[in-house]
């Protein structure tokens, strides 16, 4: 259940999904605030890191939109500092960025993004991809019996949480989702193009590097268990102990 959130005066927000959005064009932030509000969320904008940062000491957003280019901070950094904290590490981000070229996408899921999406865009595909986020976050919790494998990776689906030889392995929503893929039917060849109309659906062409970056960042935070994650060369992937 979304905690309930205060704004700086101590009235509480709308127990609707919260979005705090971060960049620094006000006319960016007014245009995400009229299309995310009308989508039925409810929105706090930030034209700074730092106020942003602050906000986050009293209330948990459920997602954060945020641009890699502000005044005060690199949006790289912010990034990597939420899901550094354990406070704030389950919190997805998408990020807001004018820089389109793949090895810029591909760097920004390198700092545990779980969605971006390139400036100019499409108001409507962002407020889609934002529900597409919550929508893969909300079903794994929706999961309640937790599934272990090889006596060494258990994941608790109703709590979000993976162990591994029973340390936590703090993984980013879009990587619990596709855990969750491929563990619902281990032994069973998921292709790429499946994974990615799993978590995307049919809302935007998402280049199959996406679902590289995610594989080999879940590889890495399950230790010893990341090699239950088999690749098929020219197909996709697959879970087996």
């Amino acid at each position: 259940m979304t905690e309930k959130k205060l704004d700086p005066t101590g009235t509480v927000l709308h127990p609707k999904s919260l979005i705090a959005a971060v960049d620094d064009e006000r006319d960016i932030l007014e245009l995400l605030e009229i299309h995310l509000q009308k989508a039925g969320f409810v929105v706090k904008t930030f034209e700074k890191a730092a106020p942003f940062i602050a906000f986050l000491k009293q209330h948990l957003p459920d997602l954060v939109v945020l641009d890699l280019m502000l005044p005060d901070a690199d949006g790289m950094e912010v990034c990597k500092s939420l899901k550094r904290e354990e406070r704030t590490a389950n919190i997805p981000v998408l990020i807001l960025t004018a820089r389109g070229d793949e090895v810029d996408v591909v760097l920004g899921l390198e700092f545990g993004a779980d969605d971006y999406v390139v400036k100019p865009f499409s108001p409507k595909e962002l407020v889609a991809r934002v529900r597409a986020v919550l929508r893969r976050r909300q079903s794994a919790k929706t999961e309640k019996a937790p599934l272990e494998f090889g006596g060494i990776i258990k994941i608790d689906v109703e709590r979000h949480a993976v162990t591994v030889e029973g340390r936590p392995a703090e993984l980013t929503a879009t990587e619990f989702a596709i855990l969750l893929i491929l563990t619902r039917r281990p032994g069973w060849v998921q292709s790429r193009e499946k994974i990615l109309a799993a978590l995307w659906g049919d809302e935007k062409a998402v280049i199959d590097r996406t679902v590289d970056v995610h594989i080999r960042h879940l590889r890495e935070k399950l230790g010893p268990a990341g090699a239950f994650i088999q690749s098929i060369r020219g197909v996709g992937y697959k879970f087996e102990e």
